[in-house]
């Protein structure tokens, strides 16, 4: 009774938390602005020259195959946001982290139940290739990119699809670029993918596969996929074992899901207690500095006062 209790407690405080603003506490954004140092400000002015809005792609995607064994092919038309040569702004607000979590996790079972549990390879069969967010989100996410990961970086795109939201430099900027996700089919069409370095796994059924070396990577992100993953602290903690020491881990965050295939705890809480929430999956994960750093990085659209927002959740590696 009195571990009830203390759930009961602690969900509360939960949803208790969100009392300010749109249900974060926000800093001044104007002290909380990454901070625009001669080396931010070279990263900024090494995108692509006139870099285009949008590039359009036709992909062939071979689905099945006839009873001579011939593939059956047809072709898909593409449209790819390049975050680039937008009417956006891109302010960056901190956002305080204040839940205290226990000693040892108070999850349970149920926590991580799903409305759809059946495996995920047959939901991701047919590849979506489709963005999960909005324009301004993905905008925001790359500019976000571009200013806080150095030229040379090794790079980590963990839950991985078609896209990995980098800006379009980094390919040729960045050491390498990896990706690991549920759709084999998905990552060979990510051309941010350095020499076809991607590979499939299902991280909810084996959580610790990530088959890369100890230390490999300077960063490891992940985009608006923690909310689906059922062992969301084993997978921390393997990607703290390929994480270089001092590299770091984005996960962004918004507001959309798969509502059949997002846990259930995820669909309870609100944006605000979601960023308390990843806090306190890198806290049971361990070797993470804490608190991590949070940032509601949403995009100014003029004339548009409602899209996407995003944010996100920064962890350095001890």
């Amino acid at each position: 009774m009195a571990a009830a209790t203390t759930r009961a407690v602690f969900l509360a405080s939960l949803v208790l938390s969100s009392t300010t603003v749109g249900g974060l506490t926000i800093l001044d954004p104007q002290e909380c602005q990454a901070r625009e140092t001669e080396d931010t400000k070279t990263r900024s002015k090494s995108r692509v020259g006139n870099s285009p809005r949008y590039i359009d792609r036709e992909l062939s995607m071979i689905y099945g195959q006839n009873k001579d064994g011939t593939p059956l092919q047809r072709k898909t038309l593409v449209r790819r946001i390049t975050g680039d040569s937008t009417p956006y702004s891109f302010p960056v607000k901190k956002v305080v982290l204040t839940k205290k979590w226990p000693e040892t996790p108070p999850f349970i079972a149920q926590d991580f139940f799903r409305v759809d549990n059946n495996d995920d390879p047959l939901f991701y069969k047919v590849p979506k290739l489709v963005y999960h967010i909005d324009e301004p989100a993905v905008a925001a996410l790359t500019q976000y990119y571009r200013k806080n990961i150095r030229p040379g970086s090794r790079i980590l795109d963990i839950c991985s699809s078609w896209v990995s939201h980098y800006p379009m430099e980094f390919p040729s900027t960045m050491k390498r670029i990896c990706a690991t996700g549920i759709s084999e089919m998905e990552l060979q069409y990510n051309d941010q993918v350095t020499n076809g370095c991607y590979q499939q796994a299902d991280l909810n059924v084996e959580p610790v596969r990530l088959n890369y070396p100890d230390n490999s990577f300077d960063v490891v992100t992940c985009v608006v996929s923690i909310d689906y993953l059922l062992h969301p602290i084993e997978v921390l903690r393997e990607v703290h074992r390929v994480l270089r020491p001092g590299g770091q881990v984005i996960v962004s965050q918004s507001n959309r899901c798969f509502p059949t295939k997002a846990i259930a705890l995820w669909l309870r809480l609100s944006d605000h207690d979601h960023l308390e929430l990843i806090n306190g999956f890198f806290q049971y994960a361990g070797g993470y500095q804490l608190p991590c750093e949070a940032y509601d990085i949403t995009a100014t659209v003029p004339g548009q006062p409602f899209h996407d927002p995003m944010f996100i959740v920064k962890a350095t590696k001890k």
